[in-house]
């Protein structure tokens, strides 16, 4: 192994020793006295039962087979979700193709980002993550599911389903992912006709015309955000068939990968003489492989909260100084949009996952011997998937078929994973400088503030922000509106870019795993807004005008004001919070956030993991 990812795993191993045992003792003792199927009464089993006629001989039967709980992420808003439609018949077909049974255990909602960023509903998107892992465990709840297959994809809901099946941690479970769109207009051609849009230079009609050739039929988006980011994230933690992430839907190979999972499922159950219970296969080296896949293929900064929340979940810790130091460290094999011009299918093509992940293990970057579902150790997911004959076979990755897309470690795009820490009298924050040129590294201008991101777009529209600026949009934390993404700024900030200025974000908010070419100094902590302690962050303390540094060669984020004014001065007063399109409803999730660092959950705080 790489010594720095060595050293990085035995830190978070030390720093996660009592709350990992915590953990594995409570599925243990979930799996010896779990409420399953054969201490459950004859009525309850009845209203089990009562809706699937077709399976019920299999169900009673004194030998029973594994029922399978399906818990879906479908709606038909939705188009990486939208493919789930079928998946649940089909699912119980090859359950019974094996002697297993399925049943859909219970929904998780899948609200989509792309449609709400810049609206109120925004606001609840990172806590509909928390409502999905309740979801989640509301689902397998009933005591009569030995595995589940999880359908999900996109931003929140990975995390989310993951977060609440590791509280049963005991069953076996498998991700099944539906797969990314085919490729339209290109991610490049759609960003230039959104910045021509912000000057004025495109009609909406022209806007969406272009939004809609972008995203123009069912599958996740072809950009690597979140979504996709989920996808890689799955595959090096090894809890997909291997290869399963990119392939398109409606295809062969996507349905014999599925159908594959199912049967694998039905074969790893705790009756079976190859258990693979999740709690075990999401250890302290599945979370770190995540990290380094993160690092490695310039994916998403909301996995700087996401993956945090999914190890608190199983009793494990991981902090932004752990991914601070992989990212020295972790080479940069992949450009994909936004940190170069192809699209995930063009990265699928080139060799994808299973090449990304063969490199990294050569190069001694992930961890090899992992329990994942797929029967074997991580290897298995250096191998691409194909359909031979009619039948679903592996076969070992090639070479990168588009070097200007995919490297081998020993020839990277960088030395680094392109993620910094940022820390200073401000606070301390994260920055992916993968995408952003070198030169724009540094920043140093004055600072403009703002309270909410469609200020920002008025004061750019009035010509306010001709300048070299340093944009600082606050109370945007969990606690202060639930922490939505700021997306809506990389149009404006990329267009005053353009013109030559210095150009940089400071916020205690997120942006979009599809952020780009701006430095962005994000999920600063602690946020403006006061916590339990009573204490809000520094950012509440800056003005208009304050000179600011954003350094992400040194790693530092500060206020260039005097000692003695800055610690005089009275923090902002927050805005009232927001009401309408039922953000009321999570003011407890608000009250109960946690930090960015710790994932910025209200249920694991709740709960006190």
């Amino acid at each position: 192994m790489n010594p720095a990812v060595s050293t990085v795993t035995d830190r978070i191993i030390e720093r996660s020793r009592p709350t990992r045992a915590a953990y594995l003792s409570l599925i243990e003792r979930e799996r010896d006295g779990w409420i399953g199927r054969p201490r459950l009464g004859c009525a309850n089993l009845a209203h089990a039962y009562a809706g699937t006629p077709e399976d019920r001989d299999a169900m009673t039967s004194r030998h029973q087979a594994m029922n399978i709980g399906i818990v879906t992420a479908y709606n038909d808003m939705l188009s990486a979700h939208a493919v789930y439609y079928r998946y649940p018949e089909l699912m119980k077909v090859w359950a019974r193709e094996v002697g297993a049974t399925a049943q859909v255990a219970g929904g998780v909602p899948a609200m989509c980002d792309g449609v709400t960023q810049g609206y109120p509903g925004m606001e609840l998107s990172l806590f509909s993550r928390d409502t999905i892992a309740l979801s989640t465990a509301i689902a397998l709840s009933h005591g009569t599911f030995e595995g589940a297959a999880l359908l999900g994809i996109c931003d929140k809901i990975v995390p989310g389903l993951l977060m609440g099946a590791l509280r049963f941690g005991h069953l076996p479970m498998v991700l099944i992912p539906g797969g990314p769109m085919p490729s339209g207009l290109p991610n490049k051609a759609k960003a230039a006709v959104r910045e021509r849009f912000a000057e004025g230079q495109a009609t909406r009609e022209e806007l969406l015309d272009a939004e809609i050739q972008a995203y123009h039929t069912q599958g996740t988006c072809t950009f690597y955000g979140t979504a996709n980011t989920n996808q890689m994230m799955m595959e090096v933690m090894g809890l997909h068939m291997p290869g399963a992430a990119f392939v398109n839907p409606h295809t062969k190979l996507r349905q014999e990968l599925t159908r594959a999972a199912v049967h694998r499922l039905a074969s790893i159950g705790v009756h079976g003489d190859d258990y693979r219970p999740l709690g075990h296969c999401v250890d302290e080296k599945a979370i770190v492989n995540a990290a380094v896949g993160l690092l490695a293929t310039g994916g998403s900064t909301n996995h700087l909260l996401h993956l945090p929340a999914i190890a608190r979940a199983a009793g494990i810790i991981i902090d932004w100084e752990d991914f601070d130091r992989l990212s020295a460290a972790v080479p940069l094999l992949a450009r994909v949009y936004p940190n170069g011009s192809a699209d995930v299918n063009a990265f699928e093509a080139a060799g994808g996952m299973p090449f990304v992940i063969r490199e990294l293990l050569d190069g001694g970057f992930l961890h090899r011997d992992l329990m994942t579902i797929a029967g074997t150790d991580l290897s298995a997911y250096g191998e691409t998937p194909v359909i031979d004959d009619d039948r679903l076979s592996w076969r070992p990755a090639g070479p990168s078929g588009d070097e200007t897309i995919l490297r081998p470690a020993a020839t990277p795009f960088s030395a680094d994973g392109g993620m910094r820490i940022l820390q200073g009298n401000i606070g301390r924050a994260c920055i992916k400088v993968s995408a952003v040129e070198r030169e724009r590294w540094i920043v140093e201008a004055p600072a403009r503030v703002f309270a909410d991101q469609l200020e920002v777009i008025e004061a750019f529209r009035n010509g306010e922000l001709e300048r070299d600026v340093v944009v600082v949009v606050r109370f945007q934390g969990p606690r202060a509106n639930g922490m939505p993404e700021l997306h809506k700024l990389t149009p404006p900030l990329g267009v005053l870019q353009n013109r030559g200025f210095k150009v940089a974000l400071v916020t205690d908010g997120r942006m979009s795993g599809a952020s780009g070419k701006v430095p962005c100094a994000i999920h600063c902590s602690p946020e403006a807004l006061p916590g339990h302690s009573g204490a809000g962050g520094a950012i509440g303390l800056i003005r208009d005008g304050d000179l600011i540094r954003v350094d992400a060669e040194a790693g530092t984020l500060d206020a260039l004001v005097d000692a003695a004014e800055w610690a005089a001065r009275e923090p902002a007063i927050a805005p009232p919070p927001a009401t309408g399109m039922g953000r009321e409803l999570f003011g407890i999730f608000r009250g109960l956030a946690d930090e960015a660092e710790k994932g910025a959950s209200a249920i694991l705080a709740g709960a006190g993991l």
